[in-house]
């Protein structure tokens, strides 16, 4: 089926064909479907497969005559290119044109770059041309980014050629995944609101400790009209043709780590049903997914699929035996059902060489704690999703429970992190840095209720990836915060991560090649 069948077949009216399998569609905002959460535990460095488990388990409610829309994020270019491949899934369940989809695709991720790196060149501009809004230079806290892994660009200094009126200054990048104006798209209700949260991005603060925005710099019309197509979502299909929305891709470890509220509405608008994921484990895109974007769209997941793996639940374990990783699981399974009020279900990712018994047993042990959990097959298997799909459709038709949050949005902003961190991860202590201290004094002077967005590992609940398993009152350290009153969250900065990753030793751009022809192979 081509894009434009699969448009007609949507009843879709407005759209802009990019090739023969992708396009831009009109957003929509009159959610009717039910909508399915797809998380997992805590990862290995190479992922679980929470898309493939998705396309999977759309593709298999889609065989049972159900009208299904997957809602996705979009790749990076850095993981890609990097270590955790493409994010279009695998195997027997995975988005086409792959190849596509993990490069270029529609060119969001370049105006989201440009948007970004526009407003970079005109506060640097401003400061050549006399700094009429007395800008400190050593207090600009919006900052350059690319799509790449690229740990050379985390501190640097610009403005190093020798002319009259340059003003040398150090200057970092972040990945665009991580950058503001990433979250500012996926969360922006229509055009209008992405204008208006581009013009209310805190750029910098005067010498005198005044508040600069982007709007002082007049920069939110010229950001809007660069984005202005990346603002609509794109949509491609599975390869056993189930319509899929991929739109936005904002990291889970060091950013929000949904997809836009635009593609998830719409989805929810075109279907009876969304399935939509977000990144990593469910103490970081799943808590985000909750305690932000449902929070600020009134969305709320019918059910939550936790996806694990037995290579996963092993990780957890330094004996390769089952017990730390089941502990893990427990948490999560935990933190949705009691924390969040929502009914889960387990997913356990099978692969060719599991061992029976094993499986065997982290079945038994989620019986034993309530939850069912159903072996699962979307790599291996067309329709791999059979069983899962059933008993999700089973818990879509029950009655919806009451949405509840981790903190309360009124609270202080050390408040939302402790109930954050001991609520979900399991921490006893909240160990705050000066420049933490000094931060979250100066932005609570803003008066502003933001959420907060925590980066830390994707390994641990903790902010130490070592402490793997369920660790339990540990402290926990805040290292460093962001304000960014643009996207309107507070990020809060835990442990050692960094929010521009690097390229391994061997990166997977040494593994790609491209034929005469054109043929690619990630």
């Amino acid at each position: 089926m081509g894009i434009e069948k699969l448009i007609k077949k949507l009843k879709i009216k407005n759209w802009i064909p990019y090739g023969w399998n992708m396009a831009k569609i009109e957003p929509l905002d009159k959610p009717k479907g039910k909508l399915i959460l797809v998380t997992s535990i805590n990862p290995t460095k190479y992922g679980e497969g929470k898309t493939t488990m998705s396309i999977g388990l759309a593709d298999s409610m889609t065989k049972l005559g159900k009208k299904v829309i997957l809602a996705l994020r979009e790749p990076s270019l850095g993981p890609v290119f990097g270590i955790k491949g493409g994010a279009t899934g695998g195997g027997k369940s995975k988005l086409v044109p792959s190849d596509e989809i993990n490069l270029h695709f529609t060119g969001d991720f370049h105006a989201i770059t440009s948007a970004n790196n526009l407003l970079c060149a005109l506060i640097d501009n401003h400061l050549f041309h006399g700094n009429q809004l007395d800008i400190d230079k050593n207090n600009i806290l919006f900052h350059r980014c690319i799509d790449m892994n690229d740990r050379s660009l985390r501190e640097i200094t610009i403005s190093q050629e020798k002319l009259k009126n340059n003003v040398e200054r150090k200057e970092s990048f972040t990945i665009t995944s991580a950058s503001e104006i990433m979250a500012i798209l996926c969360l922006a209700k229509n055009l209008e609101d992405l204008k208006e949260r581009l013009g209310d991005i805190l750029i910098a603060f005067s010498r005198s400790g005044k508040p600069i925005y982007a709007r002082d710099l007049k920069a939110e019309n010229a950001m809007t009209i660069l984005l202005k197509n990346a603002i609509m979502p794109n949509l491609v299909m599975s390869a056993n043709g189930t319509p899929a929305i991929v739109h936005g891709g904002p990291f889970a470890n060091i950013a929000h780590g949904c997809n836009s509220i635009i593609a998830t509405k719409t989805a929810l608008s075109l279907g009876q049903y969304c399935v939509t994921e977000a990144g990593f484990g469910a103490d970081l895109g799943g808590e985000k997914f909750i305690d932000l974007k449902c929070r600020l769209s009134g969305l709320n997941p019918n059910v939550v699929v936790i996806v694990v793996s037995l290579r996963a639940i092993k990780s957890h374990s330094d004996d390769g035996s089952l017990d730390d990783g089941l502990g893990n699981l427990l948490k999560h399974i935990e933190n949705f059902k009691n924390v969040f009020n929502k009914q889960v279900v387990v997913a356990i990712n099978k692969f060719e060489n599991d061992d029976e018994k094993e499986l065997a047993i982290i079945q038994e042990f989620c019986a034993k704690h309530g939850v069912k959990a159903i072996l699962s097959s979307p790599y291996l298997e067309d329709f791999g999703c059979i069983d899962l799909a059933k008993q999700v459709i089973s818990l879509c038709d029950n009655n919806n429970s009451d949405l509840k949050y981790a903190y309360d949005l009124d609270g202080t902003i050390k408040d939302k992190i402790s109930s954050l961190a001991k609520n979900i991860y399991g921490a006893g202590n909240i160990v705050y840095s000066s420049v933490a201290e000094e931060k979250i004094a100066k932005f609570e002077k803003l008066g502003e209720n933001y959420p907060i967005v925590v980066a830390k590992t994707q390994y641990s609940l903790s902010d130490d990836e070592k402490l793997t398993g369920r660790p339990k009152n540990f402290d926990f350290h805040v290292r460093d915060i962001e304000i960014k009153t643009g996207a309107k969250f507070i990020v809060v900065i835990a442990g050692k991560i960094s929010l521009m990753p690097g390229l391994p030793l061997e990166p997977n751009s040494e593994k790609m090649s491209i034929d005469k022809n054109g043929n690619v192979k990630l």
